[in-house]
């Protein structure tokens, strides 16, 4: 029996890989919006009128609400087809990106890349769930490998293409030069994709999801306090997080309602690597907001340098994720899981010596370095957490990774914003001031590759006697 499902799931991958790419191209889209605008803050600021804690909150409530959406995805995956997720992630986008490219104020294009945040937390687990319904797990990092292949080539042209269109154009041709490939992807995933799964009816539990979400916001809003020094609105941030969690908790023993299974947690194979993928995540989305706006303060280079600065490293983050998939598959989790952390410390530890002043050359070096290491570590760990949690789990580890990896990612960007800015020497200049916290940012991000190495020893510790295809 174990073989002949092995042979339907190898067929099953072979005619799902079109599908999978046409998933993970819609999901690219959102990442390639959400990275361009990362460089176009400095325009915003000053076409809007606004800080840069007000405008940051373009990307950081956009991941957060991406996270929302993907808090449910278990349940989706139960309750809805294929079909009807990607026509519902497609349609969002499109919706979003009329909206931000129509803003007449700052306002409206929030609530456009809010509405747009939808095609990513709806997209983005479905692309993994289709690929555990039909790839064999002896082939889950190649295939988990050549899907984020697809959806990373977004941070790599995105900083580029964004500050390119915000140099030479107008930053909303990012969202009019999406909006037909929208369209084009839309109409052929509406065609071709099919259902591996049966579905049920379900009823979700809106409860816990409205004490998680209201949890989720608050924390960001506290975080937002800290970084303002508006210290009661921290505080009651904070307050309403205890309280929402601990809501949220008591619901989980007494509900029985669909949301996700926290049992999870107890496996190791899952605890183990989602706490290094969620603080990958965390140090990626805040050093891709940091760098941009830290080379045109700190060293006066436009946005369309200070989106170039990226590229490299992008470029090898989405075309090594094949290679790094297949490094799993062949050698087991130690190899690409260690040897990627190591290359994203030794990237920050360069960064944090010299992070009052690094020249745009050596930014675009040691980002480089950063990035082949992050990426090599972070799309393993879920691959390797997913090979050994049971099958039945998948599902809700599935929805946990695309939450945490959106909540901490927005929560980069507002913490490492709020270091960049926080300090204020008198005397020296404004550059000055960025160079210093940005150095102490700097050393949060070293703090997490050496934390890393421990969570991944703990990994492949409790994971020993498990076996892994």
């Amino acid at each position: 029996m174990a073989k002949t499902t092995i042979e339907v799931k190898e067929t099953n991958a072979r005619h799902a890989l079109l599908v999978i790419s046409i998933v993970a191209l819609m999901s690219f889209l959102g990442v390639l919006t959400e990275t361009s605008m990362n460089v176009t803050f400095p325009t915003l600021m000053h076409d809007f009128n606004v800080s840069l804690t007000t405008v940051q909150w373009v990307t950081s409530g956009y991941l957060l609400a991406a996270a929302l959406i993907m808090l449910s995805s278990a349940y989706m995956k139960r309750r809805f087809t294929n079909r009807q997720l990607f026509v519902t992630a497609a349609l969002l986008f499109i919706i979003g990106d009329l909206m931000c490219a129509l803003a007449p104020v700052f306002w409206v294009l929030l609530a456009g890349r809010l509405v747009q945040a939808g095609c990513v937390g709806l997209c983005s687990p479905l692309m993994v769930n289709i690929i555990l319904d039909t790839v064999p797990t002896s082939k889950l990092g190649t295939y988990m490998g050549v899907a984020n292949l697809i959806i990373l080539i977004g941070p790599a042209l995105g900083p580029t293409f964004g500050g390119a269109v915000a140099n030479f154009f107008d930053w909303r041709m990012i969202f009019w030069s999406t909006l037909p490939f929208a369209i084009l992807l839309l109409v052929l995933g509406q065609g071709r994709i099919k259902q591996y799964t049966p579905t049920s009816d379900f009823a979700f539990d809106w409860l816990r999801f409205t004490a998680l979400g209201v949890a989720l916001i608050s924390l960001t809003v506290a975080l937002n306090g800290v970084s303002d020094r508006k210290w009661l609105t921290a505080c009651v941030g904070l307050l309403i997080v205890v309280a929402a969690m601990t809501v949220f908790v008591w619901l989980s023993n007494h509900h029985a309602k669909t949301l996700f299974k926290l049992d999870v947690f107890h496996d190791p194979g899952f605890l183990y690597s989602f706490l290094p993928y969620i603080l990958l995540q965390f140090s990626n989305v805040g050093i891709n907001f940091l760098l941009p706006n830290y080379v045109q303060t700190v060293d006066g280079a436009t946005a369309f340098i200070g989106g170039l600065i990226l590229l490299p490293g992008s470029v090898f983050n989405g075309l090594g994720q094949p290679v790094y998939g297949w490094m799993l598959d062949h050698f087991g989790g130690r190899l690409p899981l260690f040897l990627g952390n190591t290359l994203f410390t030794l990237g920050v530890l360069g960064f944090t010596i010299f992070g009052r002043h690094i020249s745009v050359l050596w930014v675009t070096i040691l980002y480089l370095i950063f990035a082949i290491g992050r990426s090599m570590a972070f799309g393993n760990s879920t691959a390797y957490g997913l090979k050994v949690i049971q099958p039945d789990d998948q599902s809700d580890a599935n929805a946990l990774y695309s939450t945490g990896q959106q909540v901490t990612g927005s929560m980069g960007t507002t913490v490492l914003a709020g270091m960049m800015t926080a300090v204020t020497v008198p005397g020296l200049s404004h550059a000055q001031n960025v160079g210093i916290g940005s150095q102490l940012a700097f050393g949060l991000l070293l703090a997490i590759g050496i934390l890393n190495f421990w969570l991944y020893a703990r990994l492949f510790k409790l994971t020993s006697t498990k076996k892994v295809e």
